[in-house]
């Protein structure tokens, strides 16, 4: 079973009107980054590559083609009972770029980060704050025996 966009707004903070949809709240875009080097994933280890940030031009991304690390504004709290999906705005779909997003496991809090791929070849104008993907949540047939408690809990307050 789903939530509600309006059941979903009353786990993120600060949430507006306007970013509230029927199955899932709009999440808006904070900073964007550059991958400076490859990282590492192993069965017991991960180095994670570096990065820098982006600055924007008159609160402007002007993104060529490419990869980027991005943060979302918005602060989410998954409730115990439920999993976060999140999804590209089908606007951002229409220009040339998508965003790739993990699970948000129950228990998790943060400014979650995703990967913005822009394939457009004349890049894409995204502007700060811009409403980017969309958060939904599922609800578990039954509540997990533990709750997130990885390395990106509380990320990014």
């Amino acid at each position: 079973m789903a939530y509600t966009g309006k059941e979903i707004s009353t786990f993120i903070k600060g949430v507006e009107d306007e970013q509230i949809q029927p199955a899932g709240v709009d999440l808006k875009l904070d900073k964007v980054f550059r991958f400076l080097n490859n990282g590492f994933l192993g069965k017991n280890k991960r180095i994670l590559p570096e990065f820098e940030e982006i600055l924007p031009t008159n609160d402007v991304y002007l993104l060529s083609k490419g990869s980027y690390k991005i943060r979302f504004y918005d602060i989410v709290e998954i409730p115990k009972e439920a999993i976060g999906i999140c999804f590209p705005r089908s606007s951002l779909l229409r220009m040339g770029a998508s965003i790739n997003c993990a699970l948000w496991d129950p228990g998790y809090i943060g400014r979650g980060e995703a990967l913005l791929n822009v394939i457009n070849d004349n890049g894409v104008k995204i502007e700060r704050y811009a409403r980017i993907a969309q958060i939904t949540f599922i609800k578990l047939r039954n509540e997990p025996e533990k709750t997130y408690k990885g390395i990106y809990n509380n990320e990014n307050l």
